[in-house]
């Protein structure tokens, strides 16, 4: 189904081993702008980056419910703790949208579980981050959020069908969660100096982790050419993250706080937003497990995922029953 054996009569493509008229037409159907669907013939190295994006996408959804989860008890009001936790609900649902795309390639979600277990797959660095006070979540909802939609939006365009399909619900979804972030900024943003001084902290520790969001920079991206010539990703992450900051910016102004970047300009030639250097070793330290929070999360991951043992078990055996009786 998912792979083709080698027909040695059948030539060869020099780069992917597989046989060049399958090859060829795969990549003329993504050169055409045409999905790509399960059953659809394509080549190895498409399918297994598109694992490993997707699960990943998945689990930083399901890692990304712990930071905010943090903060359900102890939010300042019944609204806004309705809210919290309608959103926290929002991101376990995106993850079991991005675990049922992947299963369409092959992947089962016991396997995938026990990548992000035993630490080789990953997730998003954000989430190693931790929430001190309630304004983070504003800042998570304004920037982390932000940062996740101007990722997301253009995969509703991307080449394999039931991952597009899956981004158009979580875009529209996500787009409240950046809205309910924001209002919880303005809100403290026009609140007393103390709320305000409490934005702005928030603020300064999340931006620099936000434009990490999108992964390193083009040159230093292994994945990026050939996801982008395959049509995985639309755009790259240095463009992405540009027009992250393009937006954003003027978005702080009318909360009136300031972005804790001393070298950010507006260029006028470019029409774009010049930006100070990002600590990449930041980076690559926390995505080698080292963020704040990290053994944290996947501990925390872990218990959920033994607690809820029983519940897995009881449904595999109501279905098996379910079977049972239709085959008698």
């Amino acid at each position: 189904m998912y792979t083709t054996e080698l027909d040695k009569s059948r030539p060869v493509d020099l780069q992917t081993g597989e046989p060049k008229d399958l090859v060829d037409a795969f990549e003329a159907r993504v050169a055409a702008d045409e999905f790509i669907e399960p059953k659809d013939w394509m080549p190895e190295a498409y399918r297994k980056t598109l694992i490993r994006q997707i699960s990943q996408h998945a689990h930083s959804e399901i890692i990304g419910m712990y930071p905010e989860g943090n903060w359900i008890t102890r939010a300042p009001s019944l609204q806004r703790k309705a809210i919290l936790l309608a959103k926290v609900q929002d991101e376990g649902g995106h993850g079991l949208y991005l675990y049922c795309a992947a299963e369409t390639l092959g992947a089962s979600r016991d396997e995938m579980v026990d990548a992000l277990h035993s630490g080789k797959a990953k997730y998003s660095t954000i989430f190693n981050y931790p929430t001190l006070t309630w304004a983070d979540i504003g800042a998570i909802g304004w920037l982390v959020d932000g940062a996740a939609i101007m990722n997301q939006v253009p995969l509703q365009r991307t080449s394999y069908g039931p991952y597009a399909r899956a981004m158009v619900r979580v875009c529209k979804e996500e787009s409240f969660h950046q809205r309910q972030g924001y209002s919880i900024m303005l809100a403290l943003a026009e609140g007393t100096d103390a709320q305000r001084r409490m934005a702005q902290d928030a603020l300064n520790r999340w931006w620099w982790p936000s434009l990490m969001m999108f992964g390193p920079p083009d040159d230093a991206s292994p994945n990026t050419e050939r996801s982008m010539r395959w049509r995985i990703k639309r755009e790259t992450n240095d463009e992405l993250r540009q027009k992250f900051v393009d937006a954003t910016v003027p978005q702080a102004e009318l909360l009136g706080l300031s972005i804790p970047d001393p070298d950010l300009t507006w260029n006028e030639t470019r029409g774009a937003y010049d930006f100070g250097d990002i600590d990449w070793s930041e980076f690559y330290a926390v995505v080698k497990g080292e963020g704040m929070c990290a053994k944290e999360r996947i501990t925390a991951r872990k218990k959920a995922w033994d607690d809820g043992a029983w519940v897995r078990e009881a449904a595999d055996a109501y279905e098996a029953k379910k079977q049972a009786r239709n085959v008698a």
